[in-house]
C-alpha cells in the first residue's frame, strides 16, 4: 500500500504465508523475502520500485479510492506452453487482465543488454496506477523481449478502447500514403502494434527493417542502424528479387541520417492534449566541414509520434504519423506521467526513434460517474445508491444528486449534495415514478451528469385479477393468458402466480408459474385430460386473492397405427378379404374411421385409396390374376390421423395361360422325325409360363399322345411313320396348371426305310452246317431291294456274312456242340431297316477235338499243350489243357509213348508216367474221349528223363585245434571250378539232435571254428546236382582236443647276491578244473636250456651261480589234465642275467637287478612285435621310398 504525499512516499509490502517476493536495494543486491511479512520501502521520486517475484507469480499495481496496492499472485498454467521454461520465455497473458511476470534476474542466464535500473520496468507510479473509470485495466510490468525472437512468441501489447482507434486511424493513413510506393511491401508492418523498446547501458537505439518499412519493433534491440530484410523480397527497377540481401551503403548513410533527430519538445500541456513540435533530423558533414547532397535524403520526410504511459521504456502507441514538424496530442490521460518520442521516416526507410520526452498532464473535473441505483424502497420513500467515478488527479469533495420530483417534465432540481454514495428520498406518492441523475464535483470542477433512470415507489395490495383465459390448447400444453388488475396503476411492478390442479389427481392446486408475463405454456400435461387453473397478482406490499377457477382440457393425440392387416379366406385371383384390429392407443378419442390404400407392385411408389370407412375388414376386388399388391391402413379420430401400419404383401393367384398359336413346321420333314416351332401365348395368366406340351395324333386314331413336354419353344418329334399324315397341337402351362390346346397343325412325314424284319429260322444239316430262311417285312413305301445276314458266336461280334435279295442262306464249316447268334435286315432306296431280333442256333454235339501242340499259343496267352510238372529219374509228369468236348463231357484220356501200351487216364489235365528209364527220351501224345467216340491224337512232343542223383562223398577231418576242425571230401581240388555242376550240402548236428545247414556249395573242404575244447561234434554231407540232391551220408563224428595253457609274460630276475637270484612270474588261472604247474629252464652262456625247476608255484631261488657267465630264464605253463595227460603251453620271452662288473660298484650304487630288468624289458620289446606290426612297419618303409623316388623323378627327370 503506498501512503504519504510529495515526492517521497512509504509503501507497505504485505506477502501472504507461502508466498515470497524479491527487491532491489539502493546498493544493487538483490533481497528475498518470504511471507507472512510486511516490507516497508521508501519511494524517494514517487515511483514503485523494482519487485521481482519467484517463478510462478505476477505483480500487478491497482489503486482504489485513492490507495494503490501492489498484488503478487500465483501465475496461471496456462502461460507455459510448448515446453519452455517461463523463466526466460514468458508468453503471451490469455486476456487483458492477466499481464505476465518478471523473472528473477539471478536465475536467467546473462543476456547481450542488461538493464542498468528496473524503474523503466516498473513504470513510475504516476504511471502505473489504475483510476476508479479504468477499473479493469490493470498495466503489467515490462517483460525482456530478448527471449521472444529466438523462439518466435510476440511480446504482449496491452490497448484500451481509444488507442486502439487511434491506431487504427493513423494505419489507414499510412496505407493510403504509402499505397503506390516503390520500396514493395509498404504497410505490412504498419498493421502490428508498436512494440516497448529496452533502454541498454552501453548500446544505442535500434532501426529494425522489415518487409521493406521501417517498423516500430524495437523492443531489445541495440540502438545502432541494423540491417534485417527477414525473408522479405523488394524489386528494384529491372524487377529482380533481391530478398535477404544486405543494404547498401546509400541505405546505411540514410539510415544514419533518420536517426540523428533530436528529441521533441513538448508545449500547452492540457489535462487531455498537449503540443508536440520537434526539428527535422540533422544531415552529417563530410571531411571537408560542408553538408553533404540532399540527395542522400529522399523528401519529403514522414514523422511518427509515439506515447507511452507505462514509462519511458514500457510499450509506445502511434499518436500521430504525417509530415509536420507540430501536432497536437489528443485523447490523454489527465494527471498522468506520459513519455512522447519521435521518429523519421523516408519511405521505405526507418531511423531510430528519440530519446522520450515526459510530460505529465493536468487535473481536471471527475468522469461522469454511473446512473444510481434503487437500494430499497416503499411507498413513500426511496433510497438510491452510486459508485465512485475516476476523481482524474483531483479528489472527489461532493456527489450532486438530481431529480424531476415525479412531474415527469424533464426539468431537474437538486436532490442532494455530499461526500456519501447513497441518498434516501422521502414524502414521496406511492405507485409513482421519478427520474434521477448524478454528477461527481472537485477542485477543478463538476463532471457531466450521468443517464437519467426512472424508479418508482411501491403501491397497495392488488386485487385479484380476472379468471385466466385459454389461448391454444395442444395434446400435451395448454397456453393460459390473463389481464392485469385494472385497479393498478401503471408504473406498479406486479408478478403474477398461476395455480394449476390436475383433475382427479387429489393434490389440489400447484404452482406452475411465477413471474411478470401475462401468459403462461403449461406443458407435460396428459392428453384429454381436464385441468382447473386460477391466477393471483402480487407486489412489494402483499398477494392478492386468486382468482376464481377455470377448466380447460388438452387436445387428444392421434391415435397409434392400426396392426398389421392380416388375410382373411383364400386368395383368390382377381380378389381377396383383408381384416385388421383397432390400434392399441386411441389418443383419447374414439376412432371415427379408418382408410385403406391399395399399391401394386412390391416398389410401393403410387397407392390408392381402397376404402374408408368405420368396418374392420375389407374385400379388394377387381385385381389382376399373378400379381403382387401392398396394402396398408390407417385410422382417423379427432386427434388426428394415425401412422400408417405395417405393409401387407399380397399375391393374387394366377390363373392357367391362354391358348397358343398352331405349331409350324421348320425344314424338311424327315421320314421318321420333324422339327417343330412356336411362339408363347398372349396371356400368361399372371404366371410366366414355365413349360409346353406337344400332342400328336394320326389321321384313324383319334387319341392323342404327348410327344414333349418342356421349357422351349421347339422341338423334334422322331418315332413317326414314314410317308403318314400326322396332325399336332400345343399348349402352354405355369403354376397355376395347363391352359388349351392350340388348333390343329397337319403334316406328312417322308418315305422311310422298311421295317424290322421278324426273326429269322434256323435248320442244323449237321454239326458243322445250318440253313437259315427269312420272310420280307413291310417297304414302307419303297420296295425291298436287299436282305443282309449278320452271323457271330456272339451278339456283339456278329458279322455281315450274306448280303442279296434271297429269303435263304446256308452256313457251312460250323464246330459242333456251339451257340451262333443270327440276325437279318432289309433295305431300299429310303435306306436300311433295322435289324431283327438276334437268334440263337446251337449246333448238334460231336467227338472231342484234339488236344493242342505245345507250341501253339493263342493270342490270350493260353498255352494248349501238356507241359511237364514233375520229372524225376525213373518218372514223367505231364499236364495239357482241355480240348472242347463239343457237347458231350470228357470222359477219359489216352497217353501213347509209342512202344509202351497207351495209358488211359481219367478227367484230369495231368499225369505222372512211372516206371521210366533214367536218362531217356520218350515221344508222347494225347486223345480225348466221350460217349460219342474218341477224338484226334495231338501233335507228338518229346521229354526225357531226368539222370539219378549222386551218391554221397566220404567225409574226413584233415586238421584239428582246440578250437576249429577242418573236414575234406570227395576227391576233387579244395575249390571247384565254376562249371562244375557237382555240389556238396555240409551239415552239423546239436544238442537236440537235429542237423542244421553248415556250408552249401562246391567246395571239398570248409573249415569248422568256434568250438569248444574236448567236445565231439557230428556231421554229414549230402552232394546233389541237376538230376537233383542225393542220399545224406552216415553220420561222422570228430571230438576237439583240450586246449593248451596261455603263454606265460616275461619272469622277473632279481640277483640276490654273486652266486644267487630269484625268478618270479605270474600266475595264470586253473583250466576248466585242472591246475596248471610251470617248469622254468636256464641256460648259460650258449649252451643248451635246461630244466632248473617244474611244480605250482610262481618262483624260484637259483643258487651256485658263476660270477663270470650270463644266464637266460624261460617259463612255460602246464596243464595237468584228469586223465593224467599234461599239455605243455609256449614258452614265455627270455630274460638275461649279465654278471656283475668291477666298475658297476665304482658308479656307486647301480644294482644287478636294475640291469637285468633293462636287458629283460628289451627282450620283450625285441619279442613284442606281431606279424601284423611287421607287415604295417614294412609297409611304411616301401611307401616312404616310394615318394623319396617319386620326388626324385619329378625334380631331376621332369624338370
Amino acid at each position: 500500500m503506498v501512503n504519504g504525499e510529495g515526492p517521497q512516499q512509504v509503501i507497505l509490502v504485505q506477502v501472504n504465508p507461502g508466498e515470497a517476493f524479491t527487491i532491489r536495494r539502493e546498493d544493487g543486491q538483490f533481497q528475498c523475502i518470504t511471507g507472512p511479512a510486511q516490507v516497508p520501502m521508501m519511494s524517494p521520486n514517487g515511483s514503485v520500485p523494482p519487485i521481482y517475484v519467484p517463478p510462478g507469480y505476477v505483480s500487478q499495481i491497482i489503486e482504489e479510492n485513492g490507495v494503490r496496492r501492489v498484488l503478487v499472485l500465483p501465475q496461471q498454467p496456462d502461460f507455459h506452453p510448448g515446453g519452455h521454461s517461463p523463466l526466460h520465455h514468458p508468453p503471451p497473458p490469455p486476456h487483458a487482465h492477466m499481464p505476465a511476470f518478471i523473472p528473477h534476474p539471478a536465475m536467467m542466464p546473462p543476456p547481450p543488454h542488461l538493464y542498468t535500473s528496473m524503474a523503466g520496468g516498473v513504470g513510475d507510479l504516476s504511471s502505473q496506477y489504475i483510476s476508479q473509470y479504468h477499473p479493469a485495466h490493470i498495466f503489467s510490468e515490462q517483460v525482456s523481449a530478448d527471449s521472444h525472437p529466438q523462439h518466435g512468441r510476440p511480446t504482449f501489447v496491452h490497448r484500451d478502447d481509444r488507442t486502439t482507434k487511434t491506431h487504427e486511424r493513423l494505419q489507414k493513413k499510412l496505407k493510403e500514403r504509402q499505397g503506390g510506393g516503390g520500396g514493395g511491401g509498404g504497410g505490412q508492418v504498419k498493421d502490428s502494434p508498436p512494440s516497448s523498446p529496452q533502454k541498454s547501458c552501453n548500446s544505442p537505439p535500434a532501426v529494425d527493417i522489415h518487409n521493406g518499412i521501417g517498423g516500430k519493433e524495437l523492443e531489445a534491440e541495440p540502438r545502432h542502424p541494423v540491417t534485417c530484410p527477414d525473408k522479405q523480397i523488394s524489386k528494384g527497377k529491372n524487377g529482380e528479387s533481391r530478398g535477404t540481401k544486405v543494404l547498401d551503403k546509400e541505405a546505411q548513410a540514410l539510415i544514419a541520417f533518420l536517426s540523428t533527430i533530436s528529441k521533441p519538445v513538448v508545449s500547452d500541456i492540457q489535462a487531455r492534449g498537449a503540443e508536440v513540435s520537434w526539428v527535422a533530423p540533422a544531415r552529417p558533414e563530410n571531411e571537408n566541414g560542408s553538408v553533404e547532397d540532399d540527395s542522400s535524403s529522399p523528401q519529403p520526410l514522414s514523422y511518427d509520434i509515439s506515447v507511452s504511459v507505462e514509462g519511458k521504456d514500457g510499450k509506445y502507441q502511434t499518436m500521430y504519423c504525417g509530415e509536420e514538424l507540430s501536432a497536437t496530442l489528443k485523447g490523454l490521460r489527465p494527471a498522468t506521467d506520459h513519455h512522447v518520442r519521435v521518429q523519421a521516416m523516408s519511405n521505405s526507410i526507418v531511423g531510430s526513434p528519440s530519446e522520450p520526452v515526459s510530460f505529465t498532464t493536468l487535473s481536471c473535473e471527475p468522469d461522469p460517474p454511473n446512473p444510481p441505483k434503487k437500494a430499497s424502497g416503499t411507498k413513500n420513500a426511496l433510497v438510491l445508491q452510486w459508485k465512485a467515478s475516476c476523481d482524474n488527479g483531483s479528489k472527489i469533495l461532493n456527489y450532486i444528486l438530481q431529480w424531476d420530483e415525479g412531474k415527469g417534465t424533464g426539468i431537474f432540481e437538486k436532490c442532494y449534495s455530499g461526500p456519501q454514495k447513497q441518498y434516501r428520498v422521502t414524502k414521496l406518492t406511492p405507485a409513482s415514478r421519478y427520474s434521477f441523475r448524478l454528477a461527481a464535483e472537485n477542485d477543478m470542477g463538476v463532471s457531466e451528469f450521468s443517464e437519467v433512470v426512472d424508479l418508482f415507489t411501491s403501491c397497495s395490495v392488488p386485487l385479484p385479477p380476472f379468471p385466466p383465459e385459454l389461448e391454444t390448447a395442444g395434446v400435451t400444453w395448454l397456453c393460459v393468458k390473463w389481464q392485469r388488475p385494472s385497479s393498478s396503476p401503471k408504473e406498479d411492478d406486479i408478478s403474477y402466480i398461476l395455480e394449476m390442479e390436475e383433475e382427479g389427481s387429489g393434490y389440489g392446486f400447484q404452482r406452475s408459474y411465477d413471474g411478470e408475463e401475462l401468459s403462461h405454456t403449461v406443458r407435460n400435461l396428459h392428453r384429454s385430460t381436464k385441468y382447473k387453473f386460477r391466477v393471483a397478482a402480487y407486489n412489494s406490499e402483499g398477494k392478492s386473492n386468486p382468482s376464481q377457477v377455470v377448466e380447460f382440457i388438452t387436445k387428444p393425440d392421434r391415435p397409434s397405427s392400426p396392426c398389421r392387416p392380416v388375410i382373411k379366406g383364400r386368395v383368390l385371383p382377381n380378389s381377396f378379404k383383408m381384416a385388421w384390429e383397432p390400434p392399441k392407443e386411441d389418443g383419447g378419442s374414439e376412432v371415427t374411421k379408418y382408410v385403406v390404400e391399395l399399391s401394386e407392385g412390391l416398389s410401393g411408389s403410387s397407392w390408392g385409396l381402397v376404402y374408408s370407412g368405420p368396418a374392420l375388414e375389407h374385400v379388394c376386388d377387381g385385381l389382376k390374376p399373378g400379381c403382387s399388391y401392398q396394402t396398408r391402413v390407417y385410422c382417423m379420430s379427432e386427434g388426428g390421423q394415425s401412422p400408417m401400419s405395417e405393409t401387407l404383401q399380397v399375391q393374387t393367384l394366377a390363373v392357367p395361360p391362354g391358348p397358343c398359336q398352331p405349331p409350324r413346321l421348320v425344314g424338311k420333314p424327315k421320314s421318321r422325325e420333324v422339327q417343330l416351332r412356336w411362339v408363347p401365348p398372349q396371356v400368361d395368366g399372371g404366371s410366366p409360363v414355365s413349360c409346353y406340351s406337344v400332342e400328336v395324333s394320326g389321321q384313324q386314331a383319334e387319341e392323342s399322345r404327348e410327344v414333349y413336354q418342356g421349357p422351349e419353344l421347339d422341338c423334334s418329334v422322331g418315332a413317326l411313320m414314314p410317308g403318314k399324315t400326322y396332325s399336332f397341337r400345343v399348349k402352354a402351362a405355369n403354376k397355376a396348371g395347363f391352359g388349351p390346346l392350340s388348333e390343329r397343325c397337319e403334316m406328312t412325314t417322308a418315305p422311310g426305310a422298311p421295317e424290322q424284319c421278324k426273326a429269322p429260322s434256323t435248320t442244323c444239316k449237321s454239326p458243322t452246317c445250318v440253313v437259315v430262311s427269312w420272310e420280307a417285312p413291310p417297304c414302307n413305301g419303297a420296295p425291298v431291294t436287299e436282305f443282309r445276314l449278320e452271323w457271330g458266336a456272339a451278339e456283339g461280334t456278329m458279322q455281315v456274312c450274306y448280303s442279296g435279295s434271297a429269303l435263304s442262306h446256308e452256313m457251312r464249316g460250323l464246330l459242333p456242340a456251339t451257340n451262333y447268334f443270327c440276325r437279318v435286315q432289309a433295305a431300299n432306296l429310303a435306306g436300311v431297316g433295322p435289324f431283327s431280333e438276334a437268334v440263337l442256333c446251337q449246333t448238334p454235339c460231336s467227338v472231342p477235338a484234339a488236344v493242342t501242340d505245345e507250341d501253339e499259343e493263342d493270342e490270350e496267352g493260353v498255352v494248349s499243350r501238356p507241359s511237364p510238372v514233375f520229372s524225376p529219374s525213373t518218372c514223367l509228369g505231364i499236364g495239357w489243357d482241355s480240348p472242347c468236348d463239343h457237347g458231350s463231357e470228357i470222359t477219359s484220356y489216352l497217353i501213347d509213348l509209342g512202344e509202351k501200351q497207351p495209358v488211359v487216364v481219367g478227367r484230369v489235365n495231368k499225369h505222372v508216367i512211372q516206371h521210366l528209364q533214367p536218362d531217356t527220351s520218350y515221344r508222347i501224345r494225347i486223345q480225348a474221349q466221350n460217349s460219342l467216340g474218341t477224338g484226334p491224337f495231338s501233335h507228338t512232343f518229346k521229354l526225357k528223363t531226368k539222370p539219378l542223383p549222386p551218391q554221397p562223398p566220404r567225409l574226413e577231418c584233415t586238421a584239428f585245434s582246440h578250437q576249429t576242425l577242418r573236414l575234406k571230401w570227395g576227391d576233387g581240388p579244395t575249390k571247384a571250378a565254376s562249371s562244375e555242376a557237382l555240389q556238396y550240402q555240409l551239415q552239423m548236428g546239436d544238442k537236440n539232435g537235429r542237423f542244421l545247414p553248415l556250408y552249401k556249395g562246391p567246395c571239398h573242404t570248409h573249415k569248422v571254428q568256434r568250438l569248444n575244447e574236448s567236445t565231439s561234434y557230428t556231421f554229414r554231407i549230402q552232394a546233389f546236382n541237376e538230376a537233383g540232391e542225393g542220399p545224406f551220408s552216415n553220420v561222422y563224428t570228430f571230438t576237439t582236443p583240450r586246449s593248451p595253457p596261455a603263454p606265460v609274460k616275461a619272469p622277473k630276475v632279481e640277483r640276490l647276491d654273486d652266486n644267487s637270484c630269484e625268478v618270479t612270474w605270474e600266475a595264470l588261472p586253473p583250466m576248466k578244473g585242472d591246475p596248471v604247474i610251470y617248469t622254468l629252464q636256464s641256460m648259460i652262456g650258449n649252451s643248451e636250456f635246461k630244466q632248473i625247476y617244474k611244480g605250482s608255484a610262481t618262483s624260484f631261488h637259483a643258487q651256485n651261480l658263476q660270477t663270470s657267465s650270463d644266464y637266460r630264464f624261460r617259463v612255460c605253463a602246464i596243464r595237468q589234465c584228469q586223465d593224467a595227460t599234461e599239455l605243455s603251453g609256449p614258452y614265455s620271452p627270455t630274460v638275461t642275467l649279465s654278471p656283475q662288473r668291477s666298475d658297476a660298484a665304482a658308479t656307486g650304487g647301480s644294482s644287478a637287478g636294475s640291469g637285468l630288468r633293462t636287458s629283460a624289458e628289451s627282450a620283450r620289446t625285441r619279442q613284442s612285435l606281431t606279424d601284423e606290426q611287421c607287415a604295417f612297419l614294412l609297409l611304411m618303409v616301401f611307401a616312404v621310398i616310394a615318394i623319396l623316388i617319386a620326388f626324385i623323378i619329378q625334380y631331376f627327370v621332369i624338370k
